[in-house]
Parts: structure tokens; sequence; C-alpha cells
């Protein structure tokens, strides 16, 4: 939605109550289970006999986000996106959030308008009502909270442990791409930093910059499952990197698992972006993070079911977790599987 506003007006001029009046007149309820959004001291949920799913994430500037090439509508999009994506991976449907900020006085209500755009763009795309949070403010920069919470029947949860030797494991989409979609908007940065005067190069990577600044949940992916009666047997989002998320599936599952470099899916551009940069493209979708699709183990009986998926890949099984945590490189190398964390990517990515 647009808001209507067009004056350039301080947020004090509103007030706490006025800005959050302001910017939730035009919320738009979606789900059945929302019996009471904004409006009280606090919202109505009923869920029936769904199970509740609630998962948050803090996103703060200087830390998460960086406004400097981020458009506050996108951001606020994504912030929603980020969490929507943590629901889908128990294999539950969304249904409300809560948001929360706080803010410095050098935002204006145009720029908060901006932000709240975008999650409601979100919010509508996914169906997902806005029931409530809060505002405050910051004395370091914009700092938002969200809360979403969903539904599911007992029996269709998935958690993380839940992978067994001989499993397969598959991934949605590719990766890589929004870690790349990163290094361009950085390589823009320094080089405006040294001379504003030039435009931005970002010609052709469009792909890759909408992977880091819009990503979207992959609700496709859990509908395509359910439709085709595969209940997967672990789940997680690819938020860290898919080795960290590999990782944390076979250490709650208590498994370990052999993963093929051949049959990671890197699209083409992330891969030739990657070797612009100087970076090993298999590193950076192990490594990068922010791909937001969905890493998940099905047992082996469902093979003929996914063989045909355009979207969904098999690029492992799971092993007994005495043989440990490996990938096997195009050349047939065995290697431990590690996380990478943010620091060390920096270091060892690079040639």
């Amino acid at each position: 939605m647009e808001f209507d506003n067009t004056s350039d007006t301080n947020l004090a001029e509103l007030g706490e109550f006025g800005l959050i009046k302001h910017l939730t007149q035009h919320i738009e309820l979606y789900q059945s289970s929302t019996i009471k959004g904004v409006g009280d001291d606090a919202a109505i949920i009923f869920n029936e006999d769904l199970q509740t799913v609630i998962s948050t994430d803090i996103l703060i500037e200087g830390v998460h986000f960086d406004l400097t090439y981020v458009p506050l509508r996108h951001l606020g999009y994504k912030s929603v996106i980020v969490n929507l994506s943590d629901i889908y991976a128990m294999n539950a449907q969304p249904k409300q959030i809560l948001v929360s900020i706080a803010l410095s006085n050098r935002f204006k209500l145009e720029a908060i308008e901006e932000l709240y755009s975008g999650m409601l763009a979100a919010c509508k795309k996914y169906k997902v009502d806005l029931v409530g949070g809060d505002t405050t403010s910051s004395l370091s920069g914009l700092v938002i909270s969200i809360t979403a919470i969903g539904g599911v029947k007992k029996e269709d949860i998935t958690y993380r442990n839940g992978a067994k030797e001989s499993n397969l494991l598959c991934v949605s989409g590719d990766l890589g791409g929004a870690y790349m979609g990163l290094q361009i908007l950085e390589r823009e940065k320094s080089v405006f930093k040294e001379n504003p005067k030039l435009q931005p190069d970002l010609e052709g990577k469009d792909y890759l910059l909408e992977r880091q600044l819009k990503p979207e949940a992959r609700k496709d992916i859990i509908d395509t499952l359910n439709s085709i009666g595969i209940k997967p047997t672990a789940m997680i989002d690819v938020s860290d990197g898919l080795s960290s998320e590999i990782l944390h599936l076979c250490s709650q599952s208590e498994v370990g698992v052999e993963l093929y470099e051949e049959k990671i899916p890197i699209d083409s551009l992330t891969y030739e972006t990657a070797r612009e940069f100087n970076l090993d493209p298999t590193l950076c979708s192990l490594s990068g993070g922010e791909d937001y699709e969905l890493l998940f183990t099905v047992d082996i009986s469902e093979y003929e079911k996914l063989k045909n998926s355009m979207d969904i890949t098999i690029i492992g099984h799971i092993t007994d977790k005495a043989k440990g945590y490996n990938m096997i490189s195009k050349s047939g190398t065995v290697h431990e599987l590690k996380a990478q964390g943010w620091n060390s990517l920096l270091k060892k990515i690079r040639k």
C-alpha cells in the first residue's frame, strides 16, 4: 500500500501514539484466526486445533543492514520475509506478525512510511496479518524487531532433529546469490566514497541484487511438498549459509552427512560474478547466507516424487554419525564440512 502523506514531517510532531495510528490505520486483515489486531492492549488469535509456531528476529542498522544502499521499502519487506521463512521451515503457515521499531530523530515520517509500506507489501503477498508491536526512540540508528506467529497441525510439524541415516538431503532454489549481491553493493559503496560523482555499476546484476535486497520466503516449496504428499523428516531455512545449516540439522539429529559439491545449485550469474570478484562460487554458497531457501531431508522412498521437481535439488544424503560431516568435491576428494563465520568467510573465501 502507499501512504498519502506528501509533506516533510518530523516524528516529534506526531508523537508515539500519532505515529502508530498513522502507520496502522490502513492495515488489512487476511486471516480468520485474527480475532483482534492493532488497537487494543494485546492482539487476540484463535488457532483452533493447530499448534502455534512463533519466531522472532531483530535487525540492527550497521550490523544487519546498511542504509547507504538498502532502500527502506526493501528493508521493510525483507524484515518480514526473514521471519516468515522461519515459520515455513517448521512446515507451518505464518498467520500474524508483530512489528517493533526503535528509531532516531533523523528519520522523518515519510521514511518510516516507506519502511512500513514494504512490510505491508510482504503481508499482502503472503496473506499475513500485522496485529501489533511497539515504537520507541533509539540513540544508535534504526532497530527492527519482528515476531511471526503461525499454525500447523501437530502431525505435520517438522523439526531440525528428525533426519535419519539414508535420508536424502535436499535444498530449494539456488545458493550464494544473496552473498554476491552484497559484494556488489559493498563494492559500489566503496567506489562512491572515493568519488561521489560516479554512477553505480549495477548493470546485468538485477537477480543478485534482488536476492540480497528483496528475498522471498519459500511458501511455494511447502505447498509443493504438501501437494505431492511429502513431509520432510527435518528442515531448516538457509539464513547463515549452507554448511552451517547442514551442521545444525546433523547436530540436532545426531547423524552424519555426505554433501556433493557438484550438486549444489548455483545460478550462472552467481558463479560468473563470484569469479569476477576472485571468489570461489562453492564457498559463497556454503558460507554466504541470506538465501532463505529451505534445506530439508526426506526418506529415500520419496525419490520418485522429487526427481522431476524444477526447484528442488538433491545435494547429498544422511549417514551414520560416526562417518562425520563430509563434502565430496567435484574431483572426488573428501573434505570435512565446517561452518564458516562471517569473519572467516572474508579470510578464507578469497583466493
